[in-house]
């Protein structure tokens, strides 16, 4: 297909800031439903400020390259001589309203922070269940089809656009060094509690999608994307080979669009045995992204407890020269900083810093300089002296060995209180304390993402190998409650089955 790229070229052109001022006023006018705008029309809805003979040489160049389209201006000719002056009506044209839709998409593209938005994880859920309800109606309404339908694929590009742009901006924070300090911690703490409400909410409202699209396909989703299929197709216009039905045409074209969509969207939240859901992927990167950021912040304390640094270094170099009082220090410090002087200073001690020799000096008149026979005979020069002192890092290590210890202690409590001597209820775990509701909220999460479509069952092991779990789901609509000293945990109850993998290594070491 040959593509015609001329109506970009004003964004090129020499005078691209009118002819953009120009198009946007166009723009403006067809929000307000203007079709045609004269010269002084577009000057005056101009924010930039121009003459209008600017303007016009604008309007040509811009009807020139098919952005805009001129047709003569005939509603104000009263005289013969304003039929032969040259005026007229100007409009957008396909070519130049496709340009601009470009345009605005780039540069809100390039603006985009995007956002990690659990309203549209629940927004997407209530819409699968109003599409579940009717799909269990002998003949439902097309109007209310059509738009849950155009309802759930606008929010869920919407919630992968955000996503997406969200993970970019964010590792572009984890790759920065040269933040402060203060600020980027700040920002860290918030950025973490954002990151495990999000996950928390993918967890559980991710599972709850997942169940409902499987839900949806045994009810007939097909029954209900041919019905937004056929009512898209309801308008479509006469073709132009003689005994083609427009309709079933356009029919046939809409419903393999609504069924790319449609598999699109499983696949961002139903797993496959060997191809994972996107909210799982997105999962696992939100949670790599907790360590990044916490590594960022450890590389920056480093830094201010004084930890060697090239960078910090050479800035301070740079204030050292900027605040040198005479050229002569200037001279010193450079030599104390990198040892690069004239090829005759090979060492360089009180001595020679004392004696100052012009370095257009011939050789024959220079003083000598004495070097030392070590230095001629293996090229290195090596002075003897006290070895830099040793810190004691002992107290450090045991400090990171107890807490290490410490952690490990915490870990092996949490499995030991989660395990199961037998299936039991999410309900009968009452109460469960901080360490102890971090392990069972990953528990849980790794096994409602393995979770699969149309089974009831799920057995997964942890990535670490350290529990294996067995959850079970239960048709008898009781709901859980696990109490933490934050707050209360909620959702449909489930058996499971917990076994901590390392409960033999740890009896075996005892013994």
């Amino acid at each position: 297909m040959d593509v015609d790229f001329t109506p970009f070229s004003y964004l090129t052109a020499p005078n691209e800031r009118l002819y953009r001022a120009v198009m946007d006023a166009f723009v403006q006018a067809k929000r307000r439903f203007t079709v045609h705008l004269r010269p002084e029309d577009v000057r005056e809805s101009m924010r930039y400020c121009a003459e209008l003979p600017a303007i016009s040489d604008a309007l040509t160049r811009l009807v020139e390259w098919g952005n805009l389209r001129a047709d003569p201006d005939t509603s104000r000719v009263t005289t013969v001589e304003d039929f032969h002056r040259s005026r007229f009506l100007y409009q957008l044209t396909r070519r130049g309203e496709a340009v601009e839709q470009a345009v605005t998409a780039y540069d809100e593209a390039l603006g985009r922070r995007g956002a990690l938005q659990a309203v549209a994880l629940a927004d997407i859920a209530t819409q699968l269940r109003a599409l579940a309800e009717l799909a269990d109606v002998p003949e439902p309404d097309t109007a209310k089809v059509h738009l849950l339908l155009r309802g759930l694929v606008d929010r869920f590009t919407d919630l992968a656009g955000n996503a997406q742009a969200f993970m970019g901006s964010l590792q572009r924070t984890i790759d920065l060094h040269d933040a402060d300090a203060d600020v980027f911690r700040a920002y860290k703490d918030r950025l973490i509690d954002y990151l495990e409400r999000f996950i928390k909410d993918l967890v559980s409202t991710g599972a709850e999608i997942a169940e409902l699209v499987g839900e949806l396909e045994r009810r007939g989703v097909d029954a209900l994307l041919d019905i937004a299929a056929w009512r898209e197709a309801e308008d479509a216009a006469p073709g132009a080979v003689e005994g083609d039905d427009p309709r079933k045409v356009e029919f046939d074209r809409c419903r393999r669009l609504w069924d790319e969509r449609w598999q699109g969207f499983r696949a961002w939240f139903v797993s496959e045995p060997h191809h994972p859901s996107q909210a799982k992927l997105l999962r696992a990167q939100a949670r790599a992204a907790i360590p990044q950021l916490l590594q960022v912040v450890a590389v920056l304390n480093e830094r201010r407890s004084g930890r060697s640094d090239r960078s910090a270094d050479f800035r301070a170099l740079a204030r050292w020269f900027a605040e040198a009082p005479h050229e002569d220090d200037l001279h010193r410090l450079w030599r104390a900083s990198f040892g690069l002087s004239a090829a005759r200073h090979l060492s360089v001690n009180e001595e020679s810093l004392a004696e100052t020799v012009a370095a257009q000096t011939p050789w024959a008149e220079a003083p000598s300089l004495v070097i030392s026979p070590r230095l001629r005979r293996t090229g290195s020069y090596e002075r003897r002296g006290k070895p830099s002192r040793v810190i004691d890092r002992s107290g450090q290590r045991r400090y990171l060995s107890d807490v290490a210890k410490r952690e490990a202690a915490e870990a092996a409590a949490a499995r030991a209180a989660l395990a199961t001597a037998r299936p039991t209820r999410l309900s009968d775990f009452g109460e469960l304390d901080p360490a102890e509701f971090r392990c069972f909220l990953a528990l849980l999460g790794d096994a409602l993402a393995a979770r699969v479509p149309g089974r009831r069952s799920v057995e997964t092991t942890t990535s670490d190998g350290s529990m294996s779990v067995r959850l079970t789901a239960l048709d008898d609509g009781r709901r859980a409650e696990i109490r933490t000293p934050h707050g209360v945990f909620r959702g449909p109850d489930h058996l499971v089955e917990i076994e901590d993998l390392t409960a033999d290594d740890v009896v075996e070491q005892s013994a």
